[in-house]
């Protein structure tokens, strides 16, 4: 009986809202109010389209009300809207509409809508004389007459050049070869050859400073061409996007030191993904890899910041120079060295998924004023893995000589306890060449209760009698290691810790080292900003 009441109720509830007509509404009287006075929608690349943002309308009175017009004020505007989940009325009036214009919506007693705003704009069709940066703006409008109110919209909208990969007549799209499989099928993927005569572009293998460079899928650098990258340059790339330089090929990235102190960045390469909004400022992973393929030659980087991609540098048994290099939050590796051959002086490296910096599959490594730190959260990121051996696909190991890893003046440090890990596949027998030498690093390592607590192999920073000028878990006191700032100041205990005898005498910011000894790490010590 109980059960039959409740569904007799229930269908009378129903049969009243069926018939409910439209609730009663008076004219808006011009006092809404907003989430924002201006929507500032961050900026986006031509004819890319920009995030979503979000507006919040609220109506505080105790009438329900309707809005006769919401609309923007541009009747050519390159920004879009929905109201209410609505994309407005088309040029007939219909409700179809391309998100500029809305008749008569309507809002409750104290409640509220959303508005939701993208953009998508040709920088050729807003401004004149074709500039590379363009400030784009719009205004909502609300009501009409002595009731209109209103919300300002600004976009910055860049000019930029954008690499892709080609289709050919036939419709398919251009890939890059980088092998073959155990049948011998080709192994391709999604990228493209650049172009010395792009008919958009110019010369694709000389990236210059005027306009940012957008990379879609690959950018391939074929046998004896060069990839060379001007000081200032500024190139985004893409989810799944990067650059590969084949065998035979070259990179060399130019950037440099800025002149002018209020902008330090003036002449410094920077590579990062392609999403421009503050929320992935910081965001690992959005993007791919530098790849150094094997036979690749003469690879050459000076002054480059490079963030927010799944892994910083592939290295693979081939030559890398990379000087006054910062590498910050990769999803993986910053930098992956398969049987590589690198020199580096003032490398910076945080914040990666498995480690720093990792030199496996043995090869010649020296790194001097290094900073390598990892606070990734979880237990196993390290800031530094050298092995000469890797794991294989069906488990199996492959081994290769370390001929040398030297790290001199520099910093290994981060969250967990053992930042650094030396992986010898034969440490017994030595078959296979396992060479290191650490001088003058401040260290972590706490390998109390490890699986490496007796491993002979760390001796050299176990050592109490300290014959290698070695430090051992001591917080070098970095600045700002979640907003990658890893400079350090005279209260550092690695401050006048160096050896001259590894002496690089310009820090990664072109300061002078004139301590004497010189500060471990890539930075000069100098009194933190207040």
């Amino acid at each position: 009986m109980r059960q039959l009441i409740c569904l007799l109720f229930v269908a009378f509830m129903v049969s009243l809202s069926s018939c409910r007509k439209d609730f009663d509404t008076v004219p808006s009287d011009g006092n809404l109010s907003f989430s924002k006075d201006t929507v500032y929608l961050d900026t986006v690349f031509t004819n890319i389209g920009s995030s979503t943002y979000t507006l919040k309308v609220y109506n505080n009175s105790s009438d329900d009300i309707n809005i006769p017009n919401i609309q923007l004020k541009n009747p050519d505007s390159k920004y879009r809207l929905m109201v209410d989940g609505m994309t407005g009325l088309d040029e007939d009036g219909n409700g179809i509409g391309d998100g500029r214009k809305f008749k008569n919506v309507e809002l409750l007693a104290n409640d509220s809508l959303y508005i939701f705003i993208e953009t998508t704009a040709d920088i050729t069709q807003l401004a004149n004389n074709n500039p590379t940066e363009f400030l784009h703006t719009d205004d909502i409008v609300f009501d009409s007459g002595s009731k209109e109110q209103k919300v300002n919209l600004v976009t910055l909208i860049k000019d930029a050049y954008f690499l892709y990969p080609h289709k050919n007549d036939q419709g398919i799209k251009e890939s890059l070869l980088i092998g073959t499989d155990d049948n011998g099928d080709e192994i391709r993927i999604n990228g493209f050859e650049l172009d010395h005569s792009d008919p958009a572009n110019g010369d694709e293998y000389h990236f210059n400073n005027t306009k940012p460079y957008v990379i879609y899928g690959y950018a391939g650098v074929p046998s004896g061409e060069t990839l060379t990258i001007d000081p200032g340059a500024r190139v985004y790339f893409h989810a799944e996007s990067g650059i590969v330089v084949q065998s035979g090929g070259s990179l060399h990235i130019n950037g440099g030191i800025s002149s002018d102190p209020a902008h330090p960045q003036q002449n410094e390469v920077t590579f990062e993904g392609d999403r421009l909004e503050p929320l992935f400022e910081d965001v690992p992973g959005q993007w791919g890899t530098i790849w150094l393929r094997q036979g690749s030659v003469d690879n050459r980087v000076n002054h480059l910041t490079l963030k927010n991609a799944l892994l910083g540098f592939l290295v693979e048994n081939c030559p890398l120079e990379i000087n006054n290099t910062q590498i910050y939050n990769s999803a993986n590796f910053g930098i992956l060295a398969r049987a590589g051959a690198i020199t580096s002086e003032n490398l910076v490296i945080n914040l990666a998924g498995q480690a720093s910096l990792a030199c496996v599959l043995g090869g010649n490594y020296q790194f001097k004023h290094g900073t390598f730190n990892n606070n990734w959260v979880g237990s196993n990121p390290l800031a530094v893995l050298v092995s000469n051996y890797e794991k294989l696909a069906d488990n199996s190991k492959q081994s290769n000589a370390l001929q040398s890893a030297n790290f001199y003046n520099c910093i290994i440090y981060g969250n967990n306890n053992v930042q650094l890990f030396l992986d010898d596949i034969d440490f017994e027998n030595n078959d296979v060449a396992f060479n290191y030498d650490f001088q003058n690093c401040l260290i972590k390592f706490r390998d109390y209760g490890t699986s490496i607590e007796n491993n002979q192999a760390y001796n050299f920073i176990r050592n109490e009698n300290n014959p290698f000028g070695n430090i051992k878990n001591q917080n070098p006191n970095f600045f700002d290691v979640n907003a990658n700032k890893l400079n350090i100041d005279e209260t550092s205990p690695a401050y006048q810790k160096g050896s001259l005898s590894f002496l690089v005498p310009l820090d990664i910011l072109g300061q002078p080292r004139t301590s004497n000894p010189p500060d471990m790490g890539a930075y000069q010590s100098a009194p933190f900003p207040e």
